[in-house]
């Protein structure tokens, strides 16, 4: 593909930009602290980048962008959108309403707009309730001007989206904000997939004004590109498609470390271990993806059950805080984040991090600084321990008792030793500390469809077709070249409860990006 690509990952401590040719190989790469305003830290990394590659803006032809903005919102309860309820269930889940369990703050953040109204369906396919559209344009008349988004989720609605679509086009028609489906959100589980959905609701504002803060800088600086936001599974979708779906960017700032280190040292399975200055994220790389996690996933507090990456993560980074504890030392796990060159001791500041230990006592190096005067006994402590946290953490996610070769990757990987116990190979490929953007910037676009389908079990190939069809459209919405897309999986999954005629059934279809 002709032209250039930006690729961009806003991390909690450095904004990381690469630009790649069109053969992918990685033609600059800069690293700017993280700002206050995430928009202006973007907006410095696409300056130096262009600066540092010495490429036209005007050859750029594609802009990519991982972020934890949203991630953040929900974490720190701030730029959410309010949103209304309406769960297609009466009379049978009324016992259990929306947001049960919910920290108090953030449903506060969310708005008490939550309404359980008649529908629904049964787990093999039958009619459950009808639908009442006078109570559904009843709830609309109590939400207009006090919501921001919508949520519509019907019981087992990913069985039969009927009720659901015809609900969102009410809304539509009575109110001037966008809505949010539960059927192509998340999977069966009722509770899991209203929380995704609410979620993602919430979210379409808080990813809006991102959006508009990145196209703009582009836009600003002659750069004509399409642009691009990661996704939960090391792919990418277009602007459009992630305005709709802003949950599906949760997780891409771990995928996209990633499928950049794949990329970076063209291995295909390994352990992938990013460092940043807050957190090592350790995810694991099969056949050139992140691994999908098969469980539930708590995000900010709240069970959720839409697909992400199977990370651990743990407080341990460049600019994790070191104290001394009786004998030894305590090792984070809070951090002193994109305040690094101004606190750290290497610095000239007053705070001893994991990267001072690194330097007076790991071997490390950072060009035009010395290793910082630290107490032996209290480092020699330290350094130990930073160790033991990276060895138990990488034993976690192996899947055998075996050696497994490490991929170690981020800006704050000087902290790890040269060796660790139960690694075969550690490799530390050109770029490394740009992984992440890398990754963002690699371009593969992916959809993915989940559904319940009822079939005779001798002849499942039509609901295996229509699976692979809607996974094939998803990836086109998403923004791939339909002349390259390609169905790369088709799983079959029984669902509990049912007469042996139903099955859940997960296509996945990949393309390159449209010119």
């Amino acid at each position: 593909m002709a032209g250039y690509r930006i690729g961009i990952d806003v991390g909690g401590t450095n904004t990381d930009a690469v630009i790649l040719d069109d053969r992918l190989a990685v033609v600059a790469s800069v690293k700017r602290p993280t700002t206050r305003d995430t928009g202006d830290g973007v907006a410095d990394a696409i300056d130096a980048v262009l600066a540092a590659s010495g490429v036209d803006p005007a050859l750029v032809s594609h802009a990519m962008l991982g972020t934890t903005h949203c991630t953040n919102a929900i974490v720190e309860r701030r730029g959410l959108g309010r949103v209304g309820i309406l769960r297609l269930g009466a009379p049978a889940t009324t016992a259990v309403p929306p947001l049960e369990g919910w920290p108090d703050d953030l449903r506060r953040a969310i708005g008490d707009h939550a309404y359980l109204l008649s529908g629904g369906f049964e787990v093999d396919g039958r009619l459950l309730a009808p639908i009442d559209e006078h109570s559904v344009r009843d709830a609309c008349d109590r939400m207009r001007g006090e919501v921001d988004a919508v949520a519509v989720v019907g019981v087992f609605s990913p069985i039969d989206e009927s009720q659901e679509e015809r609900v969102a086009a009410i809304v539509a028609d009575e109110l001037s904000v966008p809505v949010s489906r539960s059927a192509r959100i998340g999977s069966l589980g009722l509770l899991e997939r209203e929380n995704a959905t609410v979620l993602n609701a919430a979210l379409m504002q808080t990813l809006t004004q991102m959006a508009r803060g990145f196209v703009a800088a582009l836009r600003a600086r002659g750069i004509p590109a399409t642009p691009y936001f990661g996704q939960n599974d090391g792919t990418l979708m277009q602007l459009e498609y992630a305005l709709e779906f802003p949950v599906l960017t949760i997780g891409c700032g771990p995928t996209n470390s990633i499928r950049g280190a794949a990329h970076l040292s063209g291995a295909t399975d390994a352990l992938v271990v990013d460092i940043g200055g807050t957190t090592t994220d350790i995810g694991v790389l099969v056949d050139g993806f992140p691994r999908q996690s098969a469980h539930a996933v708590e995000i900010g507090g709240i069970r959720t059950n839409f697909r992400m990456p199977d990370v651990l993560s743990v407080g341990l980074g460049g600019g994790t805080i070191i104290r001394p504890h009786g004998d030894g030392v305590t090792v984070g796990p809070d951090s002193v984040g994109y305040r690094l060159p101004q606190e750290s001791l290497a610095f000239g500041g007053a705070t001893l991090t994991a990267t001072d230990i690194a330097l007076a006592f790991g071997g490390a190096e950072i060009a035009g600084l010395a290793g910082p005067t630290v107490d032996p006994e209290q480092g020699s402590a330290a350094w130990t321990a930073m160790r033991a946290i990276l060895e138990d953490s990488i034993d976690r996610m192996k899947p055998n008792a075996a050696p497994v070769p490490v991929i170690l990757v981020g800006g704050g990987g000087i902290i790890a030793p040269s060796e660790l116990d139960g690694v075969s190979s550690l490799i530390r490929p050109d770029h490394f500390g740009a992984a992440n953007a890398v990754g963002a910037a690699l371009g593969e676009v992916a959809g993915q469809i989940e559904k319940i389908y009822r079939a005779d079990p001798s002849d499942r190939r039509a609901s295996r077709a229509d699976a692979a069809a809607e996974a094939t459209e998803r990836a086109r919405l998403a923004g791939a070249d339909p002349e390259t897309i390609e169905v790369v999986a088709v799983e079959e999954l029984p669902v509990a409860y049912s007469d042996g005629t139903a099955v859940l059934i997960r296509a996945r279809a990949v393309g390159r990006l449209a010119a």
